[in-house]
């Protein structure tokens, strides 16, 4: 049976410019929360799509950001508006009940990574419209299911940021170790035997490359809507494993919520 619990949430569907802005100085907690509705791919290289909850969260206390992204969490410990850093700790989605050939293969259980982030805004006003961010992340499995690592480096663009609505873009790559992109994009030799693909085995190197657009409106002093699409390109390995061949390169992400601000 597919993962469509939280443990099946896609990670950083709504980049960090999403957050309502707040007053550091405010020791009320701030923020906001949205549930909703979304797809992601079956898994990695896969050509269909699989339902998944759609979660999105920032809490302010003081001077310290607490964010979720689906099953990503992390904490901003950094005092300066403009600069973000802490540590990371996330899931990676499973492979389980693949169709065709890739079924055949063995199934991949939920990873579990930790790891950290530092990030920087420049430019932008007081609300942050105009604002260019730049962010690195750097993930590591400790669950046992891959043991490999994953560097993401992300770039954002705030085209608009008011009290109650926010719209923006975003670019990222990903680079991963071999022993991460084995384990979701190799076929040993047993495994080529027993389905029928090619064996495969890829190095380190770059994962893929995205985009995505996040937008946002509050119809009241509480209530909106917060919303993305976008898509990620496999590319290296990753795109020339028989598994994305029979499958796609292409890998959308996207969702719509229902947000509470407080």
């Amino acid at each position: 049976m597919r993962a469509l619990s939280c443990a099946a949430t896609a990670l950083a569907l709504v980049p960090s410019a999403a957050a309502v802005a707040q007053d550091a100085s405010d020791a009320r907690p701030r923020g906001q929360v949205a549930l909703g509705l979304g797809v992601a791919p079956d898994y990695d290289g896969a050509d269909g799509v699989r339902a998944i909850p759609f979660v999105l969260a920032d809490i302010r206390v003081g001077g310290v950001s607490f964010e979720a992204r689906g099953l990503r969490g992390r904490v901003d410990l950094a005092a300066d508006p403009r600069l973000s850093m802490g540590p990371v700790v996330g899931a990676r989605l499973d492979r389980r009940d693949a169709d065709g050939l890739v079924g055949l293969l063995p199934t991949i259980d939920i990873g579990v990574e930790v790891g950290g982030y530092v990030g920087y805004r420049f430019g932008g006003d007081a609300l942050g419209q105009g604002s260019l961010s730049t962010e690195l992340t750097l993930l590591h499995d400790v669950s046992g299911t891959s043991n490999g690592m994953v560097a993401t480096a992300t770039a954002g663009y705030a085209a608009l940021r008011s009290r109650d609505s926010f719209a923006g873009f975003d670019l990222q790559a990903s680079w991963a170790d071999a022993d991460h992109m084995r384990t979701y994009f190799g076929i040993s030799a047993a495994d080529a035997a027993a389905s029928g693909l090619t064996r495969f085995r890829p190095g380190s190197g770059f994962r893929d490359v995205g985009a995505g657009i996040s937008a946002g409106h509050y119809f009241s002093r509480h209530l909106g809507v917060i919303g993305r699409v976008g898509a990620a390109y496999l590319v290296g390995d990753a795109a020339d494993s028989p598994i994305t061949e029979a499958g796609s390169r292409w890998q959308p992400l996207g969702g719509l919520t229902l947000a509470y601000r407080f």
